[in-house]
């Protein structure tokens, strides 16, 4: 596996991981407690991070 493969491949692990971190953070907020607006904030920091590596990943994967 050549070195850039594997390097798009890391970088669209890790916006997985961080879309799945986020949803599920939003989730468990919404059904405990919705009072306090920080772990919405934190969940949209993750889900935003994680979609901005999938495109991160995706124009590298074009470009070779």
């Amino acid at each position: 596996m050549k070195p850039a493969a594997r390097r798009t491949s890391t970088i669209r692990i890790i916006g997985n991981v961080a879309l799945v971190a986020g949803l599920l953070v939003s989730v468990i907020t919404l059904s405990s407690d919705a009072g306090s607006a920080e772990p919405h904030l934190l969940a949209g920091f993750l889900v935003a991070t994680g979609i901005g590596l999938r495109i991160e990943a995706a124009l590298r994967d074009l470009r070779t």
